[in-house]
């Protein structure tokens, strides 16, 4: 663990990465702090320049404060980001590591099943979903973790079938531990690495996806996020730009700095990558 700590910590990319993420991390703590009141709530004249009445970052064609609605946007999309994250990985991970492990027909079930769902570009299943099931925080991260599970179940798999071949399984398995005990405690704990990489790249396609959403109108109505911020002032972007152009940079940013962090873990965690 100290070896991959201090891996990580050599590559510049992934301490810039890591210093960007904890800036929007602390932006989302300290949003209810700095603006207590609903986002949602006018603060002011419309269409004020940033910097004007009080308000950094401008405000909006109803007087919202768009400094507030980026602070709060940045809990909706860290959440969701995570959440959807999260679920993809346990559906992913549980489908990929029986298919690796079973192998025979039960593999091959499973991987027809993933190709099944790779065959549908994932922002047109996730509008589907998200519209089918009434567009909220819930069905939002449901929505986003049905889509992302495939690239998960399809690397699971394959790392799982490498590492099921090597002796200390096989010394396992004429120990007698049982086939669960095996792919717990000594296939999975070594197959992870990968898993975790592009784990934390997903939570940044989930945070696009999301985004994605949101402009076209199928966020959660009760949350402000990050994208309906983009799309609320686009047709007003040559009068006031600065509507989506801040919540743009958000996202923009917070992308940038997971997927540096993701590149870095990727360094860190893969010892050929690290010798060299």
């Amino acid at each position: 663990m100290n070896k991959t700590l201090k891996t990580f910590l050599t590559r510049p990319a992934g301490i810039v990465g890591l210093i960007l993420l904890a800036g929007v991390c602390a932006i989302a703590a300290l949003a209810p702090v700095l603006y207590p009141g609903s986002p949602w709530n006018m603060a002011g004249m419309p269409f004020a320049r940033p910097g004007e009445a009080g308000m950094v970052l401008g405000s909006d064609t109803m007087g919202r404060d768009i400094a507030a609605g980026v602070m709060h946007g940045a809990r909706v999309s860290l959440l969701i980001g995570i959440a959807a994250t999260a679920a993809a990985l346990v559906i992913g991970v549980s489908i990929g590591a029986v298919a690796g492990f079973a192998g025979g027909g039960i593999e091959t079930l499973l991987v027809r099943v993933t190709e099944i769902f790779q065959t549908i570009p994932n922002f047109v299943l996730a509008i589907l979903l998200v519209a089918i099931m009434t567009p909220s925080i819930g069905t939002i991260i449901l929505g986003i973790g049905l889509v992302s599970w495939p690239p998960l179940a399809r690397l699971t798999r394959a790392q799982v079938k490498s590492v099921a071949q090597r002796e200390f399984v096989q010394a396992a398995r004429c120990q007698g531990q049982s086939s669960l005990s095996v792919l717990l405690r000594h296939v999975l704990p070594n197959a992870i690495s990968p898993i975790i990489v592009t784990g934390s790249l997903t939570v940044a396609a989930a945070i696009l996806i999301e985004a994605a959403l949101s402009f076209m109108g199928l966020g959660d109505p009760n949350h402000m996020s990050w994208g309906y911020m983009v799309g609320a002032g686009r047709t007003v972007i040559r009068q006031a730009w600065w509507m989506s152009v801040f919540p743009g940079l958000a996202i923009l940013v917070t992308v940038v700095a997971i997927n540096l962090v993701g590149e870095a873990l990727n360094d860190a965690l893969n010892p050929r990558i690290s010798r060299a």
